[in-house]
């Protein structure tokens, strides 16, 4: 609860600083899509996308980014809590709703039409029903609007963020949140490009990635020092990685594999 109640502030913070009614252009940047990795209309629905971040994922986004793996990994364990929790079930994302911030965005929706026959998803409880309960509740009214006033997946983004995230709506935002845990970090990463924040992350500045990311008081609540000491770990661990004996070492006997044609 913590690192979600952390995420949400974090997002209110950013939410002050980017108009999130722009158009495609923020203070003079042309905004770069979001990077659709697995929704596909042609393509079967994994079933594990779900499930947590692999180490393939991380490096996939490091590379779209240009930026040390280990470095996008450091970020993602703070900001998105030890956890990195995405989902409290399957289709459901992590949600915060916030009624300030949906009063703030409903008269600004593209579409303030009512949604129809919705309902709260089913096994969910405690905290998790309480915010979906309310999702709902608003999307009853206002569906676009309540979607913006929400804060959404393991980083805790608004939904006002959407363009600033490369979609080009709201509903596109949240189909992506909400279909998997590789598609929130794809957002992430959109969102670290188009507001130049990766550019911080690049130079391994990491008191200047957490001063425009986690505001003025970045400094006082250490994220600055807790990145920094994430990404030494995640590189020592890609240190031993890479001395780890391969098994064709280890045993003296040859992997190769077979040509496609060979039996």
């Amino acid at each position: 609860m913590r690192g979600l109640l952390a995420g949400v502030a974090i997002a209110l913070m950013l939410g002050a600083a980017i108009a999130p009614g722009c158009a495609q252009r923020d203070n003079g940047r042309k905004i770069v899509p979001v990077q659709i990795d697995s929704v596909a209309a042609d393509a079967p629905a994994d079933p594990n996308r779900y499930k947590h971040l692999t180490d393939a994922d991380f490096e996939k986004v490091a590379a779209e980014l240009g930026v040390e793996t280990a470095a996008i990994k450091a970020v993602v364990s703070i900001e998105a809590g030890a956890a990195m929790k995405g989902f409290w079930a399957p289709g459901v994302p992590v949600i915060n709703f916030d009624r300030t911030m949906y009063k703030k965005y409903a008269p600004k929706a593209a579409s303030r039409a009512g949604a129809k026959g919705e309902t709260v998803p089913k096994g969910l409880s405690g905290y998790a029903l309480s915010e979906w309960t309310q999702l709902i509740n608003a999307r009853k009214t206002n569906a676009q609007g309540a979607n913006m006033g929400t804060f959404w997946g393991m980083f805790q983004i608004g939904g006002f963020n959407y363009k600033v995230c490369g979609c080009e709506s709201v509903d596109e935002f949240v189909r992506l949140m909400s279909y998997s845990e590789l598609e929130q970090l794809e957002l992430f990463a959109a969102f670290l490009r188009n507001t130049g924040y990766v550019n911080e992350l690049r130079a391994l500045n990491w008191a200047g990635f957490a001063r425009k990311y986690n505001g003025p008081s970045y400094a006082r609540r250490g994220y600055h020092t807790k990145m920094a000491k994430a990404y030494a770990r995640f590189k020592a661990e890609e240190a031993r990685r890479v001395k780890a004996p391969t098994p064709e070492v280890a045993t003296g006997k040859s992997l190769r594999l077979a040509p496609a044609d060979e039996e």
